[in-house]
């Protein structure tokens, strides 16, 4: 049976972007399981006793919500990345089996994280979504791995704007940021110029 996770972000006691991440689940149930009776989050997330700070709360679901679990949230550093091509990669749904994800991650090397490559494209890391600054805007891939609920929210606010983005392009980009539900928007930020290049014949 399929089984899907939810990462949503409770900051001093409130729960960010439902809607969306709602939103997501409604798509999700219904592309899998066809019509059924709404799984409303807000009445089974629970945010009081969490305190100040950051909390990561998971919601891992299917046809009904099978776990809800609360754990505090700390930042893992990310100072190097490394292209990694997959072109059969597929994750447009937040599957609870991240496998294949863990598989490209263990190709890392001594990089922190991974760029996964898709069909020549950019699309996320291991975690995160990813935007590039060309020295006056932010660009996105247009075609990620999948699209994040602070994606969504960076999009319809006119941060940052789609764009396909070549591997070979990366290192005309000044500088890349990482972000997802519990990442922040300029929390993660690196040159792209230690992003590791191919290594040459």
């Amino acid at each position: 049976m399929c089984r899907f996770i939810e990462t949503i972000c409770i900051e001093d006691g409130q729960i960010l972007n439902l809607p969306r991440h709602q939103q997501r689940v409604d798509s999700t149930r219904r592309h899998f399981f066809g019509q059924m009776p709404r799984l409303n989050l807000g009445e089974h997330i629970r945010n009081t006793g969490c305190g100040n700070g950051r909390i990561r709360c998971r919601v891992t679901y299917g046809a009904d919500i099978q776990n809800i679990e609360y754990f505090p949230y700390h930042i893992r550093s990310v100072k190097t990345l490394k292209p990694v091509e997959c072109d059969s990669m597929e994750y447009s749904y937040k599957y609870a089996d991240r496998s294949a994800l863990d598989s490209l991650f263990a190709r890392r090397g001594e990089a922190d994280d991974i760029l996964i490559v898709r069909n020549g494209l950019l699309t996320d890391t291991s975690i995160a979504n990813i935007a590039l600054w060309d020295g006056r805007q932010w660009h996105t891939p247009t075609r990620p791995l999948l699209k994040g609920t602070r994606r969504a929210e960076l999009l319809d606010n006119g941060i940052m704007t789609e764009h396909d983005i070549p591997v070979e392009k990366i290192w005309t980009y000044r500088k890349i940021r990482l972000f997802n539900a519990m990442l922040h928007f300029g929390e993660m930020e690196l040159p792209c110029a230690d992003i590791q290049r191919p290594s040459t014949p």
